[in-house]
């Protein structure tokens, strides 16, 4: 009931911030910029998606920005300096994602590390390798190949379908799977999950390898809308993806939310309003503290339901 009602919200709160930035801008709500708004968090969406299924099972993973850094610098590497087909290149750098996130999957697992202290190591290690490899300076793509950054599918960006195939998929995968109803198990109690004999460990890793290997197609996305690989690429969308996930409904505790509507309007609601506050001119500072303000909001509704639901299970 209470995650029907952050359902029921959402789609109130994107209306209204809509509604504000319609009525105080002439251009915002255009198809032009819709499309453009889409355009621009199509790697946010697609990385997003990722997060969220680590995050079902009750873990993080803050590693998937340097995951698409990394992945990244590998194809523009390969494409550059030895001349490796494109396709190879980026198949290539979904492969690294899948390397990984196996690698963060191994070490959380395996190893048993906290999540959020393993893939904030490798956060910052795989940063570093890239930063180095890359000298931490703008490469950019052929030419020919930047262009495919701004290939259209009728009216629409290429990379806007490929957002919507990633999250249907996402959302399949888990409402529709097996895999997906042990994550929610796992979320929900890992130690019940073991009892009930649930392959928690086996589950665990292949979430973190599916995060790795949407981590490397945001990267990728990301790539060719830039057209160059640069120190910035990925930095600090971690953190985003996290608020997406958060808003968009899903517990950060695990084993609550939905990918589909949730990962799209929380995605759609932070490109708003970064979009209608730059047409506004406001304040660049001001995107960071409504955002702030939205991300707290969330994580309190959130920590309310999980310690109500707590309450619930000590009762009975």
């Amino acid at each position: 009931m209470n995650h029907l009602k952050q359902l029921v919200g959402l789609p109130l709160v994107l209306v209204a911030i809509l509604t504000f930035f319609s009525v105080m801008t002439s251009h915002f709500a255009t198809a032009g910029n819709i499309n453009a708004m889409l355009h621009a968090m199509a790697p946010l969406v697609i990385m997003s998606c990722g997060m969220a299924l680590v995050v079902f099972s009750g873990k993080l993973d803050i590693s998937i920005g340097s995951i698409a850094f990394l992945s990244a610098t590998l194809a523009v590497l390969l494409i550059n300096d030895h001349a490796v087909p494109p396709i190879l290149a980026f198949l290539a750098s979904l492969v690294a994602g899948i390397v990984l996130g196996a690698l963060n999957g191994f070490i959380v697992v395996v190893l048993g590390v906290n999540a959020l202290i393993a893939t904030l190591g490798t956060m910052i290690a795989l940063r570093g390798i890239a930063l180095s490899l890359t000298g931490a300076v703008l490469i950019p793509l052929p030419t020919q190949v930047a262009r495919l950054g701004n290939l259209t599918i009728g009216p629409l960006f290429a990379d806007i379908v490929v957002l919507v195939l990633v999250v249907i998929a996402a959302h399949i995968v888990h409402r529709h799977t097996v895999f997906g109803r042990r994550l929610n198990a796992i979320g929900n109690g890992e130690d019940a999950a073991r009892r009930i004999g649930l392959p928690v460990d086996r589950t665990v890793f292949a979430s973190f390898v599916l995060s790795g290997f949407l981590a490397a197609l945001g990267g990728i996305v990301a790539l060719l809308q830039v057209g160059a690989i640069s120190a910035y690429l990925g930095r600090g969308m971690e953190f985003t993806a996290v608020a997406v996930v958060v808003v968009g409904g899903i517990s950060l505790f695990g084993g609550r939310g939905a990918i589909l509507p949730g990962i799209l309007l929380g995605a759609f609601i932070f490109e708003a309003i970064a979009n209608g506050l730059n047409q506004m001119s406001a304040n660049p500072y001001a995107y960071q503290l409504i955002t702030g303000l939205i991300i707290f909001l969330a994580m309190y509704v959130d920590a309310m339901q999980h310690r109500r639901k707590a309450a619930v299970r000590t009762r009975r």
